[in-house]
């Protein structure tokens, strides 16, 4: 028996631009939502007739292989995926672009599918129309968000960005954003290139192959060891260290001999540079504050300032905490407050300044076009909140009690002094730059960000059909 799902949305472009989109390089990444494991095994060609993808979804024994060939092709107005083999016996997704006025389109998205084991198949029904439902509430978001975004710069040329830690949490997402925004990316990697969009470098010597990077306009340096994936021992501090600040001057040393440098170079930092200010409202021209981190983000900034070519404008993104189920923080909170043991840590007082995952890609890309931003920029949402009101919101969301405090003595003896500077601090930054300039957050409350990164909303619309 073949079940039908429809869901449809209206999109703030015309058809064809929506179509484009879709047609771009990272339009998967951009539809897969982050608390989904979704591994692309093989890719042939784009979403062309005949053109393949080869994925691997969910982990251990529940992992699933799903080859996809792409059919119907309709320039502008429609693609459809076949499921060649895969957990299902019939899949067939048609995507339908149709223009509803000179500037709007509607999307529908339908799949026609039968269930597995016949059946007892039919007793997952249920389940496999929830899990459908929810997925494609984030895609129509995300698709309608992201294609009002790249609008706002319709007249902005196509850029040629460069980017280092293109395979981390805020890498990937700002990588997808751009090249489905209709830009080139190359993504600066440590091992051999596997084609033209990659190019070699090395942390400590800088570019493997200067040419590779001729004509680019715009370098976006993300790389740095992970700070919080073990203890502060002496020796891991100084390789934090060292990953930024000789990464840095090497990378932007090797930009300033080339014929004709980026004109535009982004850096991250953190707004570990405030260190623990308690209440005090941080912006973008606060002093730097004390501790370890406030040590590393100025020498990390200092390497940027010294070293980026002179006369490409140097924007330093200052990352608060990002949101995200596929990495960072909200990973480690998850599993403990899907068990409803969460709660406050230490006094709950402390401030925490977060930040979407799409916000700080779109700032990152915000920053690209916006020549009046220069120096420290905040990425932070408008409403920071305090760590009591983090663990209500996130147990609201997930519908778990989240009553269980952890006392600030336990996390100091687990994790030693990375518990005062990264977990017990309290930084309450404001993102002064981005609004001056006009920065549009899609997820300016915690609780809405949190519900689009989880796939957690409230009351989940009706599908058709």
């Amino acid at each position: 028996m073949t079940d039908r799902f429809v869901r449809q949305i209206e999109l703030p472009v015309p058809a064809d631009a929506a179509f484009d989109w879709h047609e771009r390089p990272g339009a998967l990444e951009r539809l897969t939502p982050p608390w989904e494991s979704v591994a692309v095994l093989e890719r042939s060609g784009g979403i062309r007739d005949g053109a393949r993808v080869v994925l691997r979804t969910g982990r251990g024994p529940l992992a699933a292989r799903w080859d996809i060939e792409h059919r119907d092709y309709v320039p502008g107005r429609q693609f459809r995926d076949v499921l060649r083999a895969g957990p299902f016996p019939r899949w067939e997704h048609t995507h339908r672009f149709t223009p509803a006025s000179d500037d709007r389109s509607i999307l529908e998205d339908l799949i026609d599918y039968e269930l597995p084991l016949g059946p007892l198949g039919r007793l997952a029904a249920g389940y496999v129309r929830a899990r459908l439902k929810r997925l494609f509430r984030y895609r129509h978001d995300t698709t309608a968000a992201d294609l009002a975004f790249h609008r706002t710069w319709a007249d902005h040329p196509r850029l040629t960005v460069a980017v280092t830690g293109a395979s981390g949490l805020i890498g990937r997402t700002l990588c997808a954003m751009l090249s489905t925004g209709g830009h080139r990316v190359i993504r600066l990697v440590r091992s051999a290139p596997r084609g033209p969009d990659e190019a070699a470098w090395d942390p400590a010597r800088g570019l493997t192959d200067p040419a590779a990077l001729v004509g680019i306009d715009a370098v976006v340096h993300l790389a740095g060891e992970n700070i919080a994936s073990g203890r502060w021992t002496a020796d891991r501090l100084d390789r934090i260290r060292r990953s930024r600040v000789d990464g840095t001057r090497a990378l932007l040393t090797a930009l300033r001999a080339l014929p004709q440098p980026p004109r535009a170079v982004l850096c991250a930092s953190a707004i570990g540079f405030y260190g623990a200010r308690g209440d005090e409202e941080l912006a973008e021209h606060s002093p730097r504050g004390t501790g370890v981190l406030a040590d590393i983000c100025e020498a990390w900034e200092s390497a940027a300032v010294a070293a980026v070519p002179p006369a490409a404008r140097l924007v330093l993104l200052r990352f608060g905490v990002v949101l995200s189920p596929a990495g960072g923080m909200l990973t480690s909170l998850l599993p403990v407050f899907r068990l409803g043991l969460g709660g406050r840590v230490g006094t709950g007082r402390q401030y925490l300044s977060w930040v979407s995952i799409d916000d700080a890609a779109g700032a990152a890309i915000h920053a690209l076009h916006t020549e009046r931003l220069r120096g420290p920029v905040n990425v932070v949402a408008p409403a920071p909140v305090t760590n009591a009101e983090l663990a209500g919101t996130l147990g609201r969301v997930l519908r778990r009690p989240a009553v269980l405090p952890a006392p600030a003595a336990a996390l100091r003896l687990a994790v030693g002094r990375m518990a005062d500077e990264l977990i017990l601090a309290s930084v309450r930054a404001r993102p002064a730059a981005l609004e001056q300039t006009g920065y549009r957050f899609r997820h300016p409350r915690l609780e809405d960000a949190l519900r689009h990164v989880l796939g957690r909303w409230p009351a989940q619309p009706e599908a058709a059909g």
